[in-house]
């Protein structure tokens, strides 16, 4: 395909779907694609869908809706506009999307990404298409590399996947079936990827998989590599100033990676490690494959490597059979650990999950109440964090300039909105991609306020809300 033509992808969910969204829009730029953010100005309009959330399915076909009129539009004007489905949705529902939503041209799988031009030229002459299977072949092998306008323009910090699929099955989750057995890429390709990001202006990256500390690639050697020694390579890639690594399992969380935390500077100190449960029945229901005590135990080790680590955590609340105690259970966890943050949902049934055909399903009314008590004791615990950020000094990465003059934004360590004026009385300026040292003077409810280390206070007059305002 040829021409000036444009393509409108839109991410649902996890970070592998942001990753996934780039490499297809990378792929696509070599048949004449450029990305646009407007729906109705795309001849492509891609949907990248994520199944893990509740009602994930249903929240695709609405969408679809939407993108009907924009197709139909298109077409009264003598315009054609094709229709993707990509993602976990894609890879579940499979035909079905088709059916239930005609304006769809064209379903695939998170597996055959590398495939899209081979598809668009299927659908050119005239046919719906499907591509589903789970192929041989490494899909990295043949997606297209960013190019270096393309890496800048998406800014100084990257996702990078080094492993893909599950192989712990869990009773509620379909990642097993919609992306797959366990797969590692070889520690090469992901250092060359990360070296062409840094040559691009990339200063932080985050290392990412469904289970990424299961990462069992191959070395220069071919020996499987630990995710703890692969963070040790990446981190010597001269230019990074950053590294994190997401999403962990507990069961997974080896010596490698705990002295990787110890050893390794530039691995930030805030770690994303799912729980789900705090009752041990709930785990052992979930096949989660870890205890209460397990979990504990790594929460415990982390600590002793790197005493100021943070952690956020996944909860479910309402799995089939919980009771007032297991969910109790969970909030005495949330109080032990301390959590900076966590994302939390109702149970939803997952068709093909064995979790979905449990007997005792919990109430709706029952886990929309839990849901807010959990939420709310997460809640207490992030406030009372960002609170002891105050008088503290950290380094903070500066990614995009701020509403107001002179003022400039990053992310802490612990991933936290960092908002900072450096023109007033400073004579100090700091650049997009710079990291300094700031003292937490201030908080909002959703960002941290402060001035360089060093530099006289500065209020921030109407910028600041009140604390938990």
């Amino acid at each position: 395909m040829s021409g000036a033509l444009k393509v409108h992808i839109r991410s649902f969910g996890c970070q592998m779907n942001v990753y996934d969204s780039h490499r297809m829009a990378d792929t696509l730029a070599g048949e004449g694609y450029a990305e646009t953010a407007a729906a109705g100005d795309a001849d492509l309009i891609i949907l990248n869908t994520c199944h893990i959330r509740e009602k994930a399915a249903d929240k695709v076909y609405s969408e679809l809706g939407r993108v009907r009129v924009l197709k139909n539009a298109a077409a009264a004007q003598g315009r054609r506009v094709v229709v993707a489905v990509a993602g976990c949705v894609a890879q579940a529902e499979g035909a079905e999307i088709i059916r239930r939503a005609p304006a769809v041209d064209l379903v695939v799988g998170p597996q055959n990404y590398q495939n899209l031009p081979a598809l668009l030229e299927r659908v050119g002459r005239g046919a719906a298409v499907v591509d589903t299977d789970f192929p041989v072949e490494d899909k990295f092998d043949s997606l297209k590399a960013p190019g270096p306008e393309a890496t800048r323009a998406r800014g100084i910090s990257a996702f990078v996947t080094v492993q893909e699929g599950c192989d712990k099955f869990s009773t509620f989750c379909v990642v097993p079936y919609t992306r797959g057995a366990e797969f590692s890429r070889p520690a090469h390709k992901i250092v060359a990827e990360v070296e062409r990001l840094v040559q691009a202006g990339v200063r932080e990256v985050t290392l990412i998989g469904q289970n990424v500390n299961a990462y069992h690639g191959a070395g220069p050697d071919g020996a499987p590599w630990t995710l703890g020694r692969l963070l040790h390579r990446v981190a010597g890639v001269p230019g990074i100033t950053r590294l994190r690594y997401t999403t962990s399992h507990p069961g997974d969380m080896d010596h490698s990676l705990i002295v990787a935390h110890r050893d390794i500077a530039g691995l930030m100190p805030h770690l994303h490690l799912p729980v789900q449960s705090g009752s041990d029945r709930i785990l052992a229901a979930m096949n989660r494959r870890h205890t209460r005590a397990h979990y504990l135990g790594v929460i415990e080790r982390l600590r002793a490597a790197r005493p100021h680590m943070a952690f956020s955590s996944d909860f479910i609340v309402g799995f089939p059979s919980e009771t007032e105690e297991d969910f109790r259970a969970s909030l005495s966890l949330i109080q032990e650990v301390g959590f900076a943050g966590a994302y939390s949902f109702k149970y939803s049934p997952r068709p093909g999950t064995p979790a979905a055909d449990t007997a005792n399903q919990v109430p709706e009314d029952l886990k929309h109440e839990r849901l807010l008590r959990l939420q709310r004791a997460v809640e207490r615990q992030q406030a009372a964090f960002n609170a002891n950020c105050l008088g503290q000094s950290f380094d903070v990465l500066f990614d995009r300039t701020g509403r107001y003059p002179g003022q400039i934004v990053g992310r802490s360590p612990y991933l936290q909105r960092v908002q900072v004026r450096t023109a007033q009385g400073t004579g100090r300026r700091i650049a997009i991609g710079d990291t300094a040292a700031v003292t937490i003077t201030e908080l909002s409810a959703n960002s941290l306020f402060g001035v360089l280390a060093g530099a006289p206070p500065q209020r921030h007059g109407a910028m600041l809300a009140k604390p938990g305002g």
